[in-house]
C-alpha cells in the first residue's frame, strides 16, 4: 500500500572549535572537533483500504560528535578581504543513536540509523580581518559515503534500498 516516500529537508545545528596548521601561508589543515544536532524527515504516502491517501511522517534526530578533517585552501589576502576553498572528510558518531531499539516491542516504528557516518566535504568561504578578531563565512556541502540506514524489514525502511548523509552548511567562525 505504499505510494512513495519523500525527502523532507529540515534543519540542524552544529557547534565546534577549530584548530589550524598553518602548512604554507596559503595552505592550512584545520581539525574542527563538534557536536552536530540533526533531524531528517521522511514523508510516506500509503493507500488506505478505502483509497484515500494517508501521508506519514517519519523523523529521526541525531546528535553527532564529529571529527572533520579539512584542507583550507586560500587565497592571498585583498584589503580586509580573502576567499578560500575547502575540502576534507568527516567521521561522525551519532551519540544518540536506536540502532539497537527492538521494533518488536514498540507500537510506534523507527527508522533506525548505524551510529557511525563518514563524508567528504566540499565548500568555499571568506574571511574577513576586522580590528580584533577575524570574521568567515563558509558555504558547505557533505556527500556521505556509506550507507546510515539499518534494514529491519519494517514498512519504513524495507522500500528504501540506502540512505547517505547529503547536507548544505552555512557556517560563521570567529577567530581571535
Amino acid at each position: 500500500s505504499l505510494l512513495s516516500i519523500e525527502n523532507k529537508p529540515l534543519q540542524g545545528f552544529n557547534l565546534a572549535l577549530l584548530a589550524s596548521l598553518d602548512l604554507t601561508p596559503m595552505v592550512r589543515l584545520r581539525f574542527l572537533p563538534g557536536l552536530s544536532f540533526q533531524d531528517r524527515g521522511m514523508v510516506y504516502r500509503f493507500r488506505a483500504e478505502d483509497g484515500t491517501v494517508e501521508t506519514e511522517d517519519k523523523r529521526t534526530e541525531s546528535v553527532y560528535l564529529e571529527f572533520p578533517l579539512m584542507l583550507k585552501l586560500r587565497t592571498r589576502r585583498l584589503g580586509n578581504f580573502a576567499p578560500y576553498a575547502l575540502v576534507g572528510v568527516k567521521y561522525g558518531r551519532d551519540m544518540q543513536s536506536q540502532s539497537d531499539v527492538n521494533q518488536a516491542f514498540d507500537k510506534d516504528l523507527i527508522i533506525k540509523l548505524k551510529p557511525g557516518d563518514s563524508s567528504m566535504d566540499l565548500g568555499a568561504g571568506a574571511d574577513f580581518f576586522l580590528p580584533f578578531f577575524k570574521f568567515s563565512v563558509e558555504l558547505k556541502t557533505a556527500f556521505g559515503f556509506n550507507n546510515v540506514l539499518i534494514q529491519d524489514d519494517s514498512i519504513y525502511s524495507s522500500a528504501i534500498r540506502q540512505l547517505r548523509t547529503r547536507a548544505f552548511v552555512i557556517s560563521f567562525c570567529f577567530e581571535g
